[in-house]
């Protein structure tokens, strides 16, 4: 259900009109540089981000704050306090859930089974494959797909509820090494993994990041990439990409190309069948990739920005689905990785919680300061 109460607010934190800003608006506000001004990338990105803004408020709490968070973490702007302290409710009603409801192992099994039942029929390859996958370890999807995930978010916004230890006790209970191991898993779960496994190590849990690095690339080996199915080669791609942006704690801290190499190898030596294959989204990420190592400067950032640029959809100011599809709330995953990869803004000076301050010292119930 969709939180109502916020609409005014963030009409007024955002002082944003309804109508649509002018390309030749979004120039003069924003000029361009020299390196960029053949492909206007940045303002390409200006019009993508105008477009969301002026109808932030209009959308569910999750996408509201995925949109805020990632435009907070670029450009710090206080603005975006709102769209933080949303996402930062939506964790503590989860943990709080999960914290007094979801406990023993009967209690995670329920739980996991209620989700699974949900793939159950769907007919798309993704579907099959993540149902099919899951049969055999259901509980995942409640360790990794929510508990987990909820927990590493309080810990970039540098919380932790307040039964810190009695959600730590559930993890504890089940060997991740099962889930990231798995082939099939991997074929059906590859970007969620990458995060899971950046997650427990950044927990102090489980370390599991070889186990899933060595099988993920016996599961996908270069040479094999022509026997891919679209949606296999999307989701090797997807999943190389969130190894990068886990390892980064999602744009809070730069990565080393030096601990990543193959994936950089990979990407240089690929790119042009990844341009030709992937979708938007994904190729936004594998550009955001190596602006978070600091590679700005090299020729794939170049040549995944002037892909996205073209992909833009001039009349609706925002880049479609591969079906044209210009729905905001359905594209908005794909436009914010377009806005980051078009115009990055780096890295803060301070490798803070970019949450805003009134936020961190007064956080939604349930959550407390690591």
């Amino acid at each position: 259900m969709k939180l109502r109460y916020y609409a005014l607010l963030t009409a007024l934190l955002f002082g944003l009109s309804s109508a649509p800003l002018s390309y030749a608006k979004v120039a003069s506000d924003h000029p361009l540089t020299i390196s960029d001004s053949q492909h206007n990338f940045k303002q390409d990105a200006q019009l993508i981000k105008a477009k969301y803004e002026a109808a932030l408020f209009t959308l569910a709490p999750y996408t509201f704050a995925h949109f805020g968070l990632r435009m907070h973490r670029q450009t710090q702007d206080p603005k975006y306090a709102l769209s933080l302290w949303v996402d930062a409710a939506r964790i503590a009603n989860n943990l709080n859930k999960f914290a007094h409801e979801i406990q023993t192992p009967e209690q995670v099994q329920q739980y996991s089974l209620q989700k699974l039942n949900k793939l159950k029929g769907k007919s798309d390859e993704r579907s099959k494959r993540r149902y099919q996958a899951t049969l055999a370890y259901p509980e995942y999807l409640f360790l990794g797909i929510d508990l987990l995930s909820n927990m590493a978010r309080a810990n970039e916004f540098g919380l932790k509820h307040e039964q810190d230890a009695k959600l730590r006790k559930v993890l504890k209970r089940y060997d991740f090494a099962a889930y990231v191991s798995d082939p099939a898993m991997i074929k059906a779960w590859a970007a969620q993994l990458a995060n899971q496994v950046y997650w427990l190590r950044q927990l102090g849990e489980q370390d599991v990041v070889a186990e899933f690095t060595k099988a993920f690339r016996q599961v996908y080996p270069d040479s094999q990439d022509h026997r891919l199915s679209e949606q296999q080669f999307n989701n090797k791609i997807y999943g190389l990409s969130h190894i990068i942006f886990a390892d980064s704690q999602y744009y809070l801290q730069p990565v080393k190309e030096s601990d990543h190499q193959w994936i950089f190898d990979y990407y240089r030596n690929n790119i042009d069948e990844i341009l030709k294959r992937c979708k938007e989204d994904v190729i936004a990420e594998v550009g955001i990739n190596f602006l978070l190592a600091q590679l700005d400067d090299d020729p794939v950032v170049l040549k995944t920005r002037t892909t996205i640029s073209k992909a833009i959809n001039r009349q609706h100011n925002m880049v479609p689905s591969v079906t044209g599809d210009v729905n905001l709330a359905r594209g908005e995953h794909r436009n914010v990785l377009a806005i980051m990869l078009l115009d990055w803004q780096g890295f803060l000076t301070e490798k803070s919680l970019q949450a805003s301050p009134d936020m961190v010292v007064n956080p939604p119930y349930g959550l407390v300061h690591k």
